[in-house]
């Protein structure tokens, strides 16, 4: 199933949160997280965590990942390793926006947010 969308491509202008992604094959396996920001105003903050789910419907009650803040667009891409977590069998994005300042007080966030998986091997190739 993966590359899969963890947050299809969005404006983002409250808290919320993506869909169910089932991880499939890539269940159990290291993963890569990549998060697109392509637009933003000054002034404002996102903060994403990822949360997982044996079934789709019963998500922990702590994220597996939660991002360090945004503030800038920009291309970030984080490891989530599942390894030591075989239950976990669907992943999905949350986020919280925060504005401050003058102006409009609502956040405007460009989004979106893939999810794809990756060898260890590469992680190792490409260090040295």
């Amino acid at each position: 199933m993966l590359p899969a969308f963890l947050i299809p491509e969005s404006i983002l202008r409250e808290d919320g949160s993506g869909p169910a992604v089932p991880l499939g094959p890539a269940q159990g396996k290291l993963l890569l997280l990549t998060l697109g920001i392509t637009r933003v105003i000054e002034q404002e903050s996102l903060e994403v965590s990822i949360w997982g789910s044996a079934d789709g419907g019963d998500w922990r009650a702590k994220p597996l990942l939660v991002l360090p803040q945004k503030f800038y667009c920009g291309v970030y891409r984080f490891l989530l390793d599942l390894t030591g977590q075989s239950e976990i069998g669907f992943l999905q994005a949350r986020w919280k926006v925060h504005r401050w300042g003058r102006g409009d007080p609502k956040p405007l966030f460009g989004v979106w947010m893939a999810a794809e998986q990756i060898e260890a091997q590469a992680l190792r190739a490409g260090s040295g």
